[in-house]
């Protein structure tokens, strides 16, 4: 019992900030937008690798067509920091980095064909909603910051992610799954 009430009491300690935190809404904004762009531009490195491991005609070239995307994602958030007067330098996001990290374990665990797909797929589904879930809230920020113009880039992008969620799933329901499971 006293072991339980030790641990609770360490989960629900303070956290201190560190002397850099951000202290308000627009640092936070700022510093959210440093993450993506970091994530990004991480993801426009990796998405070729991902291309070439795929043997699916349709989602390699699911992946080739969003890698373009993401590029114009990423000149998108060039534009915004500029729009805010902001660097356009990131800042290491390790969620991105932990996202890519499994999706390159899933390349090295699974065989070449469908089941290595559907593996391809799920890694960048986790990634694709790692990227709305950003752009939700950066979408959010913008506005109540009042930078309508920014605002409306990020839901461009935020669009954009989430049909790139919803094609990776329609490839995975219509025929990658359905294969991998008959390799069994």
């Amino acid at each position: 019992m006293e072991k339980k009430a030790n641990n609770q009491s360490h989960s629900s300690r303070k956290v201190e900030a560190k002397p850099s935190a951000a202290e308000g809404l627009r640092e936070l904004f700022i510093d959210e937008l440093k993450d993506i762009i970091y994530a990004e531009r991480a993801l426009v490195k990796a998405l070729p690798k991902m291309a070439n491991n795929a043997t699916d005609a349709s989602l390699k070239t699911a992946i080739e067509e969003h890698l373009a995307v993401t590029e114009n994602q990423v000149e998108r958030l060039v534009k915004v920091f500029d729009l805010l007067g902001e660097s356009n330098r990131g800042v290491k996001c390790d969620a991105m980095e932990g996202l890519l990290k499994e999706g390159e374990s899933i390349l090295e665990e699974t065989e070449a064909g469908p089941v290595r797909d559907a593996g391809i797929i799920s890694a960048s589904q986790k990634i694709e909603h790692y990227e709305i879930a950003s752009y939700g809230t950066l979408v959010a920020f913008a506005k109540i910051l009042g930078e309508e113009e920014v605002a409306g880039l990020l839901q461009e992008t935020l669009d954009e992610e989430k049909q790139a969620d919803a094609k990776l799933s329609e490839t995975a329901y219509h025929s990658i799954n359905i294969e991998a499971a008959e390799e069994e």
